[in-house]
């Protein structure tokens, strides 16, 4: 069976699903079996209201230009975007607030849930905390360790986040999903004369990250935190202690 996920994300007139900020973008781009299909769903939305200056200034959409367009309100679209993400995985960057947006958009015209209507919610940015505790996991430093090219966003966007978030993705899972491959072609291999089938799993270098200075700096403040708190030398730095005692 394909496995279908939508790369999500979206832009509002501010941070409040519940105390009257609407949804102004939407952007989802699929993937089949971890490729991207080019069927891709890229929407702006009137949100019958103003846009403060403060979210302007974030994603450069104003109401004049969603105006100039003949943006549609939402009720028009929802149906749409509905039927779009029904049934897949959706892979979402801090997933809890969109999908409070979305919700809160569907709720207003009686239609069901998010989590009713798809198979999955990934929130990227929980995988990134577990993966990198203490370290920033902002879309922008996610790219920048896994050396994702964002040149090209200069203003958030739902539709070039989405993009970037996609190769994040497919980055920051690349390893696991390199296994099961490697299991599935050696348990297409035929059994050898002992009648034993002999499994030989080719494990791939893994990467490298050099941190950047200013990471190092955030690290370091992060483990200057945890000494004061224990009133001593964190877990870490005795950890790295023994180690060198060890190497020296």
């Amino acid at each position: 069976m394909n496995m279908r996920q939508i790369i999500l994300d979206t832009e509002t007139t501010g941070l409040s699903a519940n105390n009257g900020d609407r949804l102004i973008e939407f952007a989802g781009v699929e993937m089949i079996d971890r490729r991207l299909t080019g069927n891709n769903l890229h929407l702006y939305v009137n949100p019958e209201r103003d846009i403060p200056d403060e979210a302007v200034a974030v994603h450069g959409i104003t109401l004049e230009k969603l105006k100039a367009m003949n943006a549609p309100v939402f009720a028009e679209v929802a149906q749409q975007i509905a039927d779009y993400i029904r049934g897949a995985e959706l892979i979402i960057h801090n997933a809890t607030f969109d999908v409070g947006f979305l919700n809160m958009e569907f709720s207003r015209l009686g239609m069901p849930e998010v989590e009713s209507i798809t198979s999955d919610i990934t929130d990227t940015l929980k995988m990134a905390r577990d993966r990198y505790p203490g370290q920033k996991n902002s879309l922008d430093a996610l790219c920048t360790r896994l050396e994702v090219d964002r040149s090209k966003r200069v203003l958030h966007g739902a539709l070039i986040d989405c993009e970037l978030l996609g190769e994040v993705y497919l980055a920051m899972t690349r390893s696991q999903f390199s296994l099961v491959d490697e299991l599935m072609d050696t348990a297409n291999t035929s059994n050898n004369p002992a009648g034993g089938s002999q499994y030989q799993i080719k494990h791939s270098a893994l990467p490298i990250v050099t941190p950047s200075s200013e990471e190092l700096e955030e690290h370091e403040a992060y483990l200057q935190a945890l000494d004061k708190i224990v009133g001593a030398p964190c877990v870490w730095r005795q950890w790295q202690q023994d180690t060198e005692d060890k190497s020296a």
